[in-house]
């Protein structure tokens, strides 16, 4: 009989001490399920925001003039000075969430109500307290330059956190 090889355990078989190791431990395996939840979520949310995108969009392309234009126009005043917002749509009309998908601002054209102006809007999420009394939503009837810096100004306002 020829005499039998001795092997050594291999180094993934056993830890520091010696002892035989099982895997990972309980807590390894929960960080690492955390962490694939985490990483699904943040994968949905980007989709989620791609879609919100696209669908408003897609209803600010389907207004007639000059509702469009000035949509257009918000949605550019809104990313550019609130970036972290999403744009959706809400009631088929475009709007802007916060991180938890409750929404900011939005914007309701003229013509979907058949009413003399647009408004331009803040729900409750916006911060713009000022007092006991403040305005949360504007008539609009056309974008100048004014009316574009006192937007910039609110989206800036509603998203800062005090």
């Amino acid at each position: 009989m020829s005499p039998k090889k001795k092997t050594q355990p291999s180094a993934k078989s056993t830890t520091a001490t010696g002892k035989k190791s099982r895997g990972f431990t309980d807590e390894e395996r929960a960080a690492m399920k955390a962490r694939a939840q985490e990483l699904k979520a943040e994968a949905r949310a980007e989709k989620d925001k791609a879609v919100g995108e696209s669908a408003s969009l897609a209803a600010i392309a389907a207004m007639k003039e000059p509702d469009r234009s000035m949509a257009k126009r918000l949605h550019a005043i809104i990313k550019a000075n609130a970036p972290a917002l999403s744009a959706k749509t809400w009631y088929g009309m475009p709007a802007y969430a916060d991180k938890n998908g409750k929404v900011v601002c939005f914007f309701q054209a003229a013509q979907k109500f058949n009413t003399r102006y647009a408004t331009f809007g803040f729900q409750d999420t916006a911060n713009l307290d000022e007092g006991a009394l403040w305005p949360v939503v504007f008539a609009l009837k056309e974008l100048n330059a004014a009316e574009e810096a006192r937007i910039s100004a609110l989206v800036k306002k509603a998203v800062s956190r005090v």
